[in-house]
């Protein structure tokens, strides 16, 4: 006894095809049967606990040094001489975090000047020196 899903009034009834549900649904469970035993580990161990303490954000420091084309040197727009440079440098090489130092230099100052107090504050440990220029037009 065979029945026809085309036969008699009222329209058809089809059933959906659920094979390809079915195969995926057991591809699923094939992966989730090998991967769960690897989910658990063999070792069981408790981890610490990190504490994490949020330090304060300090701005850094921008130290600039201003060279005249006559080889005076100003700090941060005060006149200083080259052995009072070199000791406020060390203190402030000395500091954590270190400040920046902006070298600005007239356009006609001599190179050797410049190279100088660089080597200056290169001696006493400064690790940062910037120089300050003018955008060209």
């Amino acid at each position: 006894m065979a029945f026809s899903a085309n036969e008699g009034e009222g329209g058809g009834f089809t059933e959906p095809n659920v094979v390809p549900l079915v195969d995926v649904m057991l591809v699923l469970l094939i992966i989730f049967m090998v991967t769960a035993p690897l989910m658990n580990h063999k070792v069981q161990i408790v981890l610490p606990e990190a504490a994490l303490q949020q330090r304060p954000e300090v701005p850094p420091q921008i130290i600039t040094l201003s060279i005249k084309e006559t080889g005076e040197i100003f700090w941060n727009d005060q006149p200083v001489t080259r052995e009072l440079l070199e000791t406020q440098l060390a203190v402030e090489a000395q500091k954590t975090p270190q400040p920046q130092v902006d070298i600005r230099a007239d356009k006609t100052t001599r190179y050797a000047i410049v190279q100088g107090v660089m080597k200056t504050a290169k001696d006493v440990g400064i690790r940062k020196i910037g120089f300050v220029a003018t955008p060209s037009s």
